[in-house]
């Protein structure tokens, strides 16, 4: 019993905490419902407010556009009312213009009407005039043929008969006389290309002569060279091929040698041999084997910078050693290297002027001596040495024929034979480049000074560019500009009148005033 009332009141507990939750379930269920209707309500309140504030921006919005529209509208309206008034004003303006026009142009119509009809005028006198002398003509004519008693052809054939005859006298006479004006024209142009190229080219010479005089520091040198029983001087002679003179003239050493070549090698080497002290048959062999190579490549050297300086390309080294030889070889006291290029020079610009290769022209010139460097080798004159050099070392043959004939030994078969005469006559014969003509160069230079201080207000005057300019120096304080130019003008007049020259002369008259302060 006791088990079962403990049952019960489990039992009933049990119930009535069941009843509790539920209650309490309930209660809490209650509160839910209520804070979600108040919270619905203000979410309801605030979605109203939302919306009439919306409904109030775009109310407001929906204002600002409508003010912004009327005053786009207003700013439209306002441009539109002044473009129309400027296109009212460019009308008015056409209008007028166009007006102007109008009666502009009546007033070239009534001109032209006025003018018309004074053509119409002058028509109707000239075709009365030319009536009136065609009626002239005819009745002259008529009047002639009675007085002649020739018909109009036979009067025609009568002039024309005269006037041949009298054209073939003419004609004849304007040959003649064209052919004498272009006789002096061909021979004025030629002599002016010549000055021409001489003056844009024209070298100061300065004759290298080469020396076969060999300084020693004393007599007792001479001993030295000779050496013992002649052995040294035997060596030196028998490798250089020069005979050595030694005699009584005191510090001086003579080496003889008709070849430059070997006379340079021999002087350079015993040169050498003297500063070294070393004199002995095998020192001597040494050193002028030295000396040889040093030479040749020295030669070699200048043969090249000679082809390079007139521009004259693909030379064979054999042409070009042959070349340089010629920087020891002299003519008239003339080094025949710069002779040559002289000549090359000038070559090229005759060539120039007269359309030709200039190129060729220079090469032509550059080796027309080149047999010179040979002659004492071998037989013969230094052209036809020259053009078999220059023939079997494969040069054109403007060149082998410039070579041969540019003394006037043979026919011209080329004209760069006769350009390479021309200006190797040029290059020789110019004042100052040989020692004959030396004198009467240097006797110019002075009288162009003379003759240019002999004037009033001159101070000073500099004959340069081998006579073919002169510089003079004014006094400032005797002469004013004007009174420079007119001595300007005064001296080269005298040097026209006094002077036979080839060319031009230049004449420039410098006048400047200068001043000076000292401060102490």
């Amino acid at each position: 019993m006791e088990t079962q009332g403990v049952l019960l009141v489990a039992l009933a507990s049990l119930l009535g905490g069941a009843g509790a939750m539920f209650a309490i379930l309930r209660w809490v269920e209650m509160l839910r419902g209520r804070d979600a209707r108040s919270e619905a309500r203000q979410i309801v309140s605030q979605a109203q407010q939302q919306a009439e504030t919306t409904v109030r921006d775009a109310l407001l919005r929906t204002k600002e556009d409508a003010l912004r529209q009327k005053e786009e509208f207003e700013k439209e309206l306002s441009a539109s009312k002044l473009a129309l008034q400027h296109r009212e004003t460019k009308l008015e303006r056409a209008e007028d213009q166009l007006r102007q026009q109008t009666e502009d142009l009546r007033k070239q119509e009534r001109g032209v009407e006025t003018t018309q009809r004074r053509l119409a005028n002058q028509i109707e006198t000239y075709n009365q005039r030319s009536a009136e002398m065609a009626a002239l003509l005819e009745q002259q004519r008529q009047t002639l043929q009675q007085l002649s008693g020739l018909s109009r052809e036979e009067a025609a054939a009568r002039l024309m008969k005269s006037l041949e005859t009298e054209l073939e006298g003419e004609i004849g006479t304007a040959i003649l006389r064209h052919q004498r004006r272009l006789g002096e024209t061909v021979e004025a142009k030629s002599r002016e290309m010549l000055l021409t190229a001489i003056q844009r080219y024209a070298a100061a010479h300065t004759a290298e002569s080469t020396t076969s005089t060999v300084d020693i520091p004393s007599d007792e040198m001479k001993g030295r060279i000779i050496g013992r029983e002649g052995r040294n001087i035997r060596t030196f002679e028998k490798a250089t091929g020069v005979d050595v003179i030694i005699d009584d003239t005191p510090g001086v050493v003579i080496v003889s040698g008709f070849d430059p070549v070997r006379r340079e090698v021999a002087r350079q080497a015993l040169d050498a041999l003297i500063s070294d002290g070393r004199i002995h048959p095998s020192r001597i062999e040494e050193v002028v084997s030295e000396t040889q190579k040093k030479i040749d490549d020295f030669l070699l050297k200048k043969g090249r910078e000679a082809a390079e300086e007139v521009n004259v390309h693909g030379l064979s080294d054999r042409v070009v050693a042959m070349l340089g030889r010629l920087h020891l070889r002299t003519s008239y006291s003339q080094n025949v290297l710069r002779h040559s290029v002289e000549v090359a020079f000038i070559s090229g610009l005759l060539a120039e002027m007269i359309g030709l290769n200039a190129e060729l022209a220079r090469q032509c010139g550059l080796l027309h001596d080149i047999g010179k460097a040979a002659d004492h080798e071998l037989e013969g004159g230094h052209p036809r040495i020259g053009a078999d050099l220059l023939r079997r070392n494969g040069a054109p043959p403007e060149v082998v024929h410039a070579a041969l004939g540019h003394h006037d030994e043979i026919v011209t078969e080329y004209p760069y034979t006769m350009l390479v005469a021309a200006a190797d006559a040029v290059s020789a014969s110019r004042p100052g480049a040989r020692r004959e003509s030396l004198e009467r160069y240097i006797k110019r230079m002075e009288e162009l000074e003379s003759i240019a201080t002999s004037f009033e207000g001159v101070e000073q005057a500099f004959a340069i560019q081998a006579g073919r300019e002169l510089r003079v120096i004014a006094n400032a304080k005797q002469a004013d500009d004007a009174q420079a130019a007119k001595i300007c003008r005064e001296i080269a007049k005298a040097f026209e009148q006094q002077l036979t020259y080839p060319g031009e002369i230049k004449v420039t008259v410098v006048r400047e005033s200068r001043f000076t302060e000292v401060a102490r």
